[in-house]
């Protein structure tokens, strides 16, 4: 990994999706959202009338899916997050996926990379780590902003117990469980704005990158 590459972990609804958008126009590099790829993977099987539980019904979807076709409008629904948690844990999808996002890392020039665990497993060299989180009641109130916003009727206590319910599964999993990296900066983003939490994020990156441009 020879490129400045930004690992972004943390929790459904913490602001990480966010954040890393904003590292990525401010230090010109690529941005991924590696929760899209699994959204797809879960509403694709969920689609095709298959068991998300199934591994290998889930690890069939993983191979066929079309990177070029991913819609983000598409994938932000409370129904794919939820088959997203459920695909996640099995090692075979989480394999087929790595591929992609190690290569996405290995970009000359660096890359923003944000998940569930970036700073663990997919780049655990990243000169930047960030852990974005925040309370499971300030998530919830912010996918329920979003989700009403785009018209999609959800309950608050319903994204509540979503939301506990997908974080057990992501930090329970035997593959690639959710965690800070043990060099990774923490930024609780509960009594944050976005764009206070954004800047938060640029700083704590200016700094590794000052530190990593002088260690090369």
């Amino acid at each position: 990994m020879s490129g400045f590459v930004i690992a972004v972990d943390g929790p459904a609804a913490s602001g990480k999706g966010t954040i890393a958008l904003g590292l990525g126009a401010a230090f010109g590099l690529p941005v991924l959202d590696t929760g899209l790829l699994y959204r797809a993977v879960g509403l694709a099987a969920r689609r095709a009338g298959d068991d998300v539980d199934d591994a290998g019904a889930a690890e069939r979807h993983a191979r066929a899916l079309d990177l070029g076709r991913l819609d983000a409008s598409v994938l932000r629904t409370l129904e794919a997050g939820e088959a997203a948690s459920r695909v996640a844990v099995h090692p075979a999808v989480r394999e087929t996926l790595r591929a992609f996002q190690r290569d996405f890392a290995r970009q000359p020039g660096g890359a923003v990379i944000d998940g569930r665990d970036i700073g663990t497993v997919i780049a655990p060299d990243a000169p930047a780590k960030l852990y974005v989180t925040a309370s499971a009641q300030a998530r919830a109130r912010r996918r329920w902003l979003q989700l009403r916003a785009t018209g999609e009727a959800a309950s608050l206590e319903d994204i509540l117990a979503d939301i506990a319910r997908r974080d057990a599964t992501d930090s329970g999993r035997a593959d690639s469980p959710m965690r800070p990296a043990a060099d990774a900066v923490l930024l609780d983003t509960t009594e944050m704005t976005i764009e206070a939490a954004a800047d938060a994020a640029r700083r704590i990156v200016e700094t590794a990158r000052a530190r990593w441009e002088t260690s090369r």
